[in-house]
């Protein structure tokens, strides 16, 4: 649906970019060094690490209690999910611990196993429905159901990998 609120993110969602070539590596190694404004021979540390490819999400928690969920949208303005990310089992309502700041939020994809995806077409196409074309649209299409309780029985998971708005550092 496109019928959610619209939320406004403290911190914006910035969005990878890709590269699938050798060419493309290169360019992006080129701009580092220029952005940086390192010589051509100074040496670069990258790290490569898997994309979980799913839908960008932000949950932000309030004294530990979560009270929005949204969408990256365009990277400041999104959707409010809130309801349909409850449903999530990986994905706590309360936070504990000694030290819960009075606000963070965490970013992280929404994503569904691709043997999941595999069980979810099965069934789809037994009750004559139409195939989703790959996880990462049936992960989207699913948490942005109008009806939280067909959000629910989608197989979600919420892998979590960032930050957005803290009011104070995890850590030292």
């Amino acid at each position: 649906s496109s019928g959610f609120a619209k939320v406004t993110h403290a911190v914006a969602m910035l969005s990878l970019g890709n590269a699938f070539t050798d060419e493309a590596v290169g360019e992006f190694v080129t701009r580092v060094r220029k952005f940086l404004s390192l010589a051509e021979d100074e040496a670069i540390a990258v790290v490569a690490e898997p994309k979980v490819d799913g839908l960008s999400a932000s949950l932000r928690y309030e004294d530990g209690q979560l009270v929005l969920g949204a969408t990256r949208g365009d990277g400041t303005v999104g959707e409010n999910v809130t309801e349909n990310l409850r449903t999530i089992a990986d994905i706590p309502a309360t936070l504990s611990g000694r030290a819960v700041p009075a606000i963070l939020e965490v970013r992280g994809e929404v994503f569904m196993r691709r043997d999941e995806f595999a069980r979810l077409n099965e069934a789809q196409v037994a009750a004559g429905k139409p195939a989703y074309a790959n996880p990462r649209n049936a992960a989207a299409g699913s948490l942005r159901q109008i009806d939280a309780a067909v959000t629910a029985a989608r197989p979600l998971q919420f892998f979590a990998y960032a930050w957005g708005e803290m009011s104070e550092p995890l850590a030292a």
